[in-house]
């Protein structure tokens, strides 16, 4: 079974074929050779296919598997849980709950994080609009006070 497979997922496909090297991968991910060196290491990356002269060469389906893991990272998702996501990954369908779990978890996080940055705007369109001298504004709920 393959560890980057979604629910529903069907078997080996042409996105499991090793194309890129590691310069590649790094191009298209938009990670340094050293972060997908790392990822791998620290097991995040399954195992990364191998040439005939042992360099390293990424399939596209890891290409999407960083691609996820670059939309968790912009979660704030500590870098233990998303190792704990890809042995979860790695361990098959059974761990589907768990995985659930997380994904909803993070959902609820990333929303807290929305509204708290939604309170941000207004607080700098409020900030705009005292300094471009408009006296129709109402202060947000958030806002510091005037003096700041």
């Amino acid at each position: 079974m393959d560890p980057h497979a979604e629910p529903g997922a069907t078997s080996y496909d042409d996105r499991e074929l090793p194309r890129y090297s590691i310069g590649e991968a790094a191009d298209r991910s938009g990670l340094s050779r050293d972060t997908l060196r790392w990822y791998e290491r620290i097991g995040l990356m399954n195992y990364i296919g191998r040439d005939h002269a042992g360099k390293r060469r990424f399939s596209d389906r890891d290409l999407e598997w960083l691609e996820l893991i670059a939309r968790l990272r912009l979660t704030g998702m500590p870098v233990a849980d998303m190792i704990r996501y890809a042995e979860l990954v790695r361990a098959g369908e059974q761990t589907f709950p768990a995985r659930l779990a997380m994904f909803r978890q993070t959902r609820a996080d990333v929303l807290d994080k929305i509204a708290e940055l939604q309170k941000t705007v207004a607080v700098l369109d409020y900030k705009i609009a005292v300094y471009e001298g408009r006296s129709e504004v109402v202060r947000p709920d958030t806002a510091h006070p005037e003096g700041t």
